[in-house]
């Protein structure tokens, strides 16, 4: 489609006068109905090589997000800009919100959803009524089993797809190495997509390891440089008490910032709210765990901490691109304290099941054929073998992957021992890889030579070299950073509950009293 046409329709919806690199190029991909694979880095406009596409196609565009503070943020920006055929399907909605969106579907030019919620058959049976013309896969490296971020719901798509009469598809990411980008498109049964890979070193975020002795230490390097800089920062954490426990000695340290904690085991309000809280400035320092930031469009985060390193520079990659999204110099710093890979470690151990467990519930499964897999058995296996979700996660998808579970039912197993050893092979792969993964991540906190170097060289077969806050082996110090605006948060007088009852558009009988709390701990 020709070049000056997308720019006068990017003009039209969303006033602005140019593509961003990548942009035109992945869009005309898509309009030309061709498969997708883009990777951009983040905070570099990946929403857009979507939306106009959707708004210029003649169908719906259904589009895959893992995260319903995600969706919520995309449809109020597009309703803010005047774009109101736009929904987001989750699961705050009630049956009759729900309703009212099935009886007006084919109204609407962009659907959000969730994957988790595209396995219901009662879901599909109402996009099956639409024309669509695009899927797009946001955050695809969770597709992958060898991603940072594998969510098994998301390899089920492809059936999904299947059964839309196979649209065109996007499948976007910021962190895509390329074995899996390959297995993304095996994944999707889609082995001739269109690849658009673009650097995804970020210029303005300098890059520091700083070397402390003890827990101690960190908590004071914390002190320090959340006294010393007044503006929205994350500081990530590898256990959620550890996080939790830290947002409160920062809150007993300042009088006058707003300190708070997020992790994947809060009550999904009280998750969606502190983001919500972030975003509108209400909150100024986040103790988090992984589970935040995946899609966070602020502009001005403009320092990364990270109190413990992440078990791959994949997940280091995607948690300091949430800084500097608007182009300002931003700031990453690790402290790292000796025996800090002793915690990775441990988290890898726990990730997945024992090969015994393994074995034990296969023959459970054996003695259950032909029955239809229920609640009632999940809770059993997670109950009688202590499975965390992520481990659970992984068993059931392999039984699903295996043929032992199809179409929600028990199938009979004939061989436990080659169904067993299979399994087992997958676990003992991606333990080797995670410890790969961890060995780079070790390896590059001991680099001497340029840390960006070495981080992006990684995955990618170049880099760029900056002049001013390069990183802490370049003959440079975060103290030699200068604020370009010292930010300071908005004071809002909405409570936190009325907040969210605006956000999610929801009905509560009685408004609670107002508060000055910016923060809810459960």
């Amino acid at each position: 489609m020709d070049e000056s046409f997308i720019l006068q329709q990017l003009k039209k919806h969303f006033s602005y006068d140019q593509f961003r690199t990548g942009q035109l190029e992945i869009i005309q991909s898509v309009l030309a109905e061709h498969d997708t694979l883009a990777v951009l880095p983040t905070g570099t406009g990946k929403s857009i090589c979507y939306q106009l596409p959707a708004l210029m196609l003649k169908g719906t565009t259904i589009i895959v997000s893992p995260l319903i503070s995600l969706m919520i943020d995309q449809v109020k920006e597009l309703h803010a800009k005047h774009i109101k055929k736009v929904v987001a399907i989750t699961s705050f909605m009630n049956y009759q919100e729900r309703q009212k969106v099935f009886a007006n579907i084919q109204s609407y030019k962009m659907i959000f959803i969730s994957p988790e919620l595209l396995q219901y058959a009662s879901i599909i049976r109402q996009l099956k009524k639409l024309s669509v013309s695009l899927f797009v896969i946001d955050e695809a490296h969770c597709i992958s089993q060898w991603g940072h971020a594998f969510r098994p719901d998301y390899l089920r798509l492809v059936h999904v797809i299947h059964q839309l009469n196979h649209p065109t598809v996007l499948a976007l990411s910021a962190t895509a190495p390329p074995h899996v980008q390959t297995h993304i498109e095996q994944a999707l049964h889609r082995p001739s997509m269109k690849r658009f890979i673009y650097p995804m070193d970020r210029l303005n975020i300098g890059l520091f390891v700083k070397k402390v002795s003890s827990d101690n230490d960190k908590n004071e390097a914390l002190f320090q440089l959340t006294s010393a800089y007044h503006v929205p920062t994350l500081i990530y954490f590898s256990s959620r008490a550890q996080a939790e426990e830290t947002a409160q000695l920062l809150r007993e340290s300042f009088v006058n910032r707003s300190v708070a904690f997020y992790h994947g085991e809060m009550e999904q309000t009280d998750r969606i709210t502190v983001q919500q809280q972030f975003m509108n400035d209400q909150i100024d320092i986040i103790c988090c765990t992984s589970a935040f930031g995946m899609g966070i469009n602020k502009g001005n985060i403009r320092l990364v901490i990270h109190y413990h390193f992440p078990g791959q520079l994949e997940s280091f990659i995607q948690e300091i691109g949430r800084a500097g999204r608007d182009g300002k110099q931003s700031v990453s710093i690790v402290l790292q304290a000796p025996f800090d890979h002793a915690l990775p470690q441990y988290f890898l151990e726990q990730e997945l099941p024992t090969d015994e467990t393994i074995d034990h519930i296969i023959t459970f499964l054996q003695g259950q054929s032909k029955k239809v897999f229920n609640q009632e058995h999940e809770k059993y296996i997670r109950e009688t073998f202590q499975l965390t979700e992520t481990q659970w996660r992984f068993m059931r998808y392999q039984l699903e992957f295996h043929g032992m579970i199809k179409e929600n039912i028990i199938q009979s197993i004939e061989s436990i021992a080659v169904n067993s050893t299979s399994i087992k092979n997958t676990r003992l792969r991606r333990i080797y890889d995670h410890q790969k993964n961890l060995s780079m991540a070790q390896t590059w906190l001991e680099e001497t030579d340029c840390l960006r170097k070495k981080l992006y060289l990684h995955f990618q077969d170049d880099y760029t070299e900056v002049t001013h806050l390069c990183c802490s082996n370049c003959h440079t110090s975060y103290n030699d950073w200068k604020l370009e605006e010292a930010t300071k948060p908005t004071v809002y007088s909405l409570s936190w509950e009325k907040h969210l009852q605006q956000l999610l558009q929801l009905g509560v009988a009685n408004e609670p009293k107002r508060t000055n709390s910016t923060h809810v701990t459960k």
